[in-house]
């Protein structure tokens, strides 16, 4: 007897412990994986912006990877491809031109933020000092081209054709009493050239990236009110048919949000404007 009721209290213990052993959680059990997001962005400040992102996202499932790029071809073209689940540093006039000229089928997804562009100082310190033939460089892309030549008739520089719009060019000016050298060249480029030119008229992105800020380096910012504030938000720009997608559906809805709109103001002090 005692030797059976011995076996019964081994086996009763075994059991026990079995059952304790599955009733507990595996100490080093992994976290449920993180679905990827994969975003190209400028440098500055849209991949900034991103990064601020990234720790709500990843409350809501969601890892964003930031793929940095610097120049504004590649972005449209790894989006296309679909190495780039969406990109993050274009206004809207820049991507409808883009689809028209490389057969993109690339859509907004939502509005994010506004940089206003600005007249930054060279050689010359003040508009008023513009010497006759002064050189103003201006970005060659197109609807960035119009934007500036329009910050430069706001200012009494130049003139141009009404019916240009935003597709002007140098070839639009009516106008131009000083005589300005108009210089277009690479948006990348003109913080690096501004030390050889009088002025130069620069995105808001690079110009953030080169240390500048519009609101208190420029010579003279977009109104708050102009056509250019009006139409040239950064968007996050997607690919046809994906607009209904719940990881791009959670990324516009952090970026956003009152997380991200603090940090823009915060960091940007008037340089980068939410739209939301």
């Amino acid at each position: 007897m005692k030797k059976v009721f011995a076996i019964i209290l081994i086996c009763c213990l075994a059991l026990t412990v079995i059952a304790g052993c599955s009733s507990e959680q595996p100490a080093n059990e992994p976290a449920a994986e993180l679905q990827p997001i994969i975003v190209g962005a400028s440098v500055t400040p849209h991949g900034e912006i991103l990064n601020a992102a990234k720790e709500e996202l990843a409350a809501k499932g969601y890892d964003l990877q930031i793929v940095e790029f610097n120049d504004y071809v590649q972005p449209n073209l790894n989006l296309e491809s679909g190495d780039l689940d969406a990109n993050y540093f274009q206004h809207l006039p820049y991507l409808e031109d883009f689809n028209l000229e490389n057969g993109t089928k690339l859509v907004s997804l939502a509005a994010i933020h506004y940089e206003p562009f600005g007249i930054y100082a060279g050689k010359t310190a003040a508009i008023a000092d513009l010497a006759d033939g002064a050189v103003i460089a201006v970005p060659n892309d197109t609807t960035n081209e119009a934007r500036a030549l329009l910050l430069l008739e706001a200012q009494g520089l130049i003139k141009l054709n009404p019916d240009a719009g935003l597709k002007a060019t140098k070839i639009d000016i009516v106008e131009n009493t000083k005589n300005l050298d108009i210089r277009e060249m690479e948006a990348a480029q003109l913080t690096r050239t501004l030390p050889d030119v009088d002025m130069a008229v620069i995105n808001g992105n690079y110009a953030i990236q080169a240390g500048l800020n519009a609101s208190t380096d420029a010579l003279a910012v977009e109104a708050a009110d102009s056509l250019a504030a009006e139409t040239f938000a950064n968007i996050i720009a997607i690919r046809e048919g994906d607009e209904a997608r719940e990881d791009l559906a959670a990324l516009v809805e952090v970026l956003t949000g009152e997380t991200v709109k603090a940090f823009i103001n915060d960091t940007y002090q008037g340089a980068v404007v939410p739209m939301f």
